[in-house]
C-alpha cells in the first residue's frame, strides 16, 4: 500500500463513501446524509486515500468539550493494514484541536476486531446501551478515550 493520506471529506468523495456505508453497515448513511455534513460546523469527516483511491473514512462531531465518533468504515481490500487506526488517531487530533477533552463511540460487542482496535488506541469501555443496534438487534459498548488536557497556560 502506498503512503496513506488523510484529508477532509469533500463532495467528490460522497458517492463512494455511500457505497462503503452499504458494504459496512446494516443501516447505511445515504449520499444526501453524508453531503449534509459538509455544511455542519460540528462535523469533521476525514477520508483516508491511498494512490488517489478511498481506503476508508471516519466521521466525528465535536460539541463543547465532547467528541462523538459517528462512523468508521474501511473498504475490505484495505482492512488490517492500519487504515482505521490512522483515521482514529487523526480524528483524535482534530477533536482536540476543536476543544474536545474526550472522544466516545459505540461498537457492537460482537465486533471483536473493532473492540480490540479501539482498546489499542486508548479507548476504554465505560458503559452499555441496551438494544442500540438494529438488523440484528444488539447492545452497544460505549467506549471513551480521554484526550490530552490543556493547561491554563495553553489556553
Amino acid at each position: 500500500m502506498e503512503k496513506m493520506k488523510i484529508i477532509d471529506m469533500n463532495e467528490k468523495h460522497i458517492p463512494e463513501l455511500a457505497q462503503l456505508e452499504k458494504i459496512c453497515f446494516s443501516q447505511p448513511w445515504s449520499e444526501k446524509s453524508l453531503s449534509e455534513e459538509l455544511d455542519n460546523r460540528t462535523a469533521h469527516f476525514l477520508v483516508a486515500e491511498s494512490d488517489e483511491k478511498i481506503a476508508g473514512y471516519i466521521g466525528i462531531f465535536v460539541v463543547c468539550e465532547s467528541c462523538y465518533v459517528s462512523n468508521v468504515a474501511v473498504f475490505p481490500e484495505y482492512r488490517r493494514q492500519g487504515v482505521a487506526k490512522q483515521l482514529i488517531e487523526r480524528a483524535c487530533v482534530v477533536a482536540e484541536e476543536n476543544g474536545a477533552e474526550s472522544i466516545s463511540l459505540e461498537v457492537r460487542p460482537s465486533n471483536a476486531a473493532a473492540v480490540s482496535l479501539y482498546g489499542s488506541v486508548g479507548f476504554e469501555e465505560v458503559g452499555l446501551r441496551k438494544n442500540f443496534y438494529r438488523a440484528p438487534v444488539e447492545d452497544a459498548l460505549i467506549m471513551t478515550r480521554t484526550l490530552t488536557k490543556k493547561t491554563e497556560n495553553q489556553v
